[in-house]
């Protein structure tokens, strides 16, 4: 029923009550075997935790999970993750927030949409809509540290293979041009056909960090990265 538990790294406080944990993900595209590095960011507000983009983690992880405070929300913002969502569900009874229209595997229903302006997960935080993409896309604004990004597949920051790679797939991303700053791939930009319109909007947003479901934390200058990858794929 759920997926297994893969390696993963110790659970890291990015910024205060803001927490990033890396694990492995193995999945297959267009009959491509691969194995790859996946974040799950994990939010405290008052004693709760939200558990954005989810990794399982192990037995360890769990408890040092636990440590942390209350499971209370699961959080899904990209149409290709969710994987971990059930097992999270059912240890914890939590609530599912997540875009309108999201499928869920095991059969699992939204508790909470998430929708712009409406109710959210925790304090102090925003949601921007893909709207022009064909599966259901968002990222979380956080107003803290000068404004915080949290993407799930639209925008990565893979700068190089980490420990969670197979070497086949760091050689298949690195012949991809899938490795850089702030990126937006061709893969996620050719399933989603995302117009540049939804990028100009970004812009206009106010953070200097970016927390991604891919690679590592890009901080003090995730603006700066960004725009400057809109301008070079979209020309905005």
């Amino acid at each position: 029923m759920y997926s297994p538990s893969w390696p993963h790294s110790e659970i890291r406080e990015i910024f205060p009550n803001i927490f990033f944990v890396t694990g492995m993900n193995k999945t297959s595209y267009n009959g491509v075997e691969l194995q790859h590095s996946r974040n799950m960011i994990v939010i405290r507000d008052a004693g709760k935790l939200s558990l954005i983009n989810t990794v399982r983690l192990d037995d360890n992880g769990l408890s040092a999970l636990d440590s942390l405070g209350k499971v209370e929300n699961i959080v899904r913002i990209g149409a290709f993750h969710g994987r971990d969502d059930a097992f999270y569900l059912d240890r914890y009874m939590a609530k599912l927030w997540s875009l309108k229209e999201m499928k869920h595997d095991n059969n699992r229903i939204t508790d909470i949409d998430l929708v712009t302006g409406g109710l959210m997960p925790f304090s102090g935080c925003l949601l921007f809509i893909f709207e022009t993409s064909v599966h259901p896309e968002g990222i979380l604004h956080l107003a803290r540290e000068n404004g915080i990004l949290i993407t799930c597949d639209s925008i990565k920051n893979w700068v190089v293979g980490d420990e969670f790679f197979s070497p086949e797939t760091i050689k298949l991303y690195h012949e991809q041009g899938v490795f850089g700053a702030a990126t937006v791939s061709d893969v996620w930009k050719q399933a989603c056909k995302v117009k540049s319109s939804d990028f100009s909007r970004l812009k206009s947003l106010k953070f200097k960090h970016l927390l991604s479901a891919h690679g590592e934390p890009l901080l003090n200058n995730a603006y700066e990265q960004l725009t400057k990858t809109i301008k070079q794929e979209f020309g905005v």
